[in-house]
């Protein structure tokens, strides 16, 4: 093979035809998901998702007046489809703001 030859790269598989989001966006849709089902904390800092294995994530919420004073009042292990749509979560999501 010379150099200007690529080897080919074998097929994605896909079996319901419907492409995975990026990374960046599937986590934007579970903080998303996670905000509308909780509600959003007076001095929400930020939410952190954070990636497991396979659907997998671990949420954070992180409340405070700025980085040196964080309380995580909400952390939620979260299982979610291809597209960032929450699936299930351990402990539930029940809206308390």
């Amino acid at each position: 093979m010379s150099k200007s030859q690529k080897p080919a790269k074998p097929p994605e598989e896909d079996p319901e035809g419907a492409k995975a989001q990026p990374t960046g966006q599937r986590e934007a849709v579970i903080r998303a998901g996670v905000l509308a089902a909780l509600g959003s904390p007076s001095r929400l800092l930020r939410v952190a998702v954070l990636p497991l294995w396979g659907n997998n994530f671990r949420v954070n919420v992180l409340i405070g007046e700025d980085a040196t004073a964080v309380l995580i009042p909400n952390s939620y292990f979260v299982t979610a489809d291809d597209r960032g749509n929450i699936l299930g979560a351990t402990p539930p999501i029940q809206k308390q703001y």
